[in-house]
């Protein structure tokens, strides 16, 4: 099932403190991106983000349940955020970008 326009509004609403964000369609889901790197998407109306070292430590810190999904089937697991929580996604939005490679330059 696509996730929905609105739903992505919203996330990118929950996001807006974060200097980079973006966002694009695939295949009725969308990709997140934060200063050009892959953070995350959206899958099935709900904001799954990459579970890098920085951002296993913050929920730990915070004392949060760390969730694991699946997007889709052969995918790897990702973390399951809990887009309530403004201050505490655009903290893990913006350690899982400072974790990640730059993107290669295109040729």
């Amino acid at each position: 099932m696509p996730s929905q326009k609105s739903y992505l509004q919203f996330v990118l609403e929950q996001l807006s403190a974060v200097e980079g964000i973006s966002a694009r369609p695939m295949m009725g889901e969308y990709v997140i991106y934060c200063q050009s790197k892959v953070v995350g998407g959206i899958y099935d109306d709900r904001l799954l983000l990459k579970p890098t070292p920085s951002a296993l430590r913050l929920l730990k810190e915070n004392e949060k349940e760390i969730v694991m999904d699946l997007p889709y089937p052969g995918a790897k697991e990702l973390l399951v955020a809990d887009v309530d929580d403004r201050e505490l996604i655009c903290h893990l939005v913006n350690a899982i970008a400072a974790d990640l490679p730059a993107p290669k330059k295109k040729k």
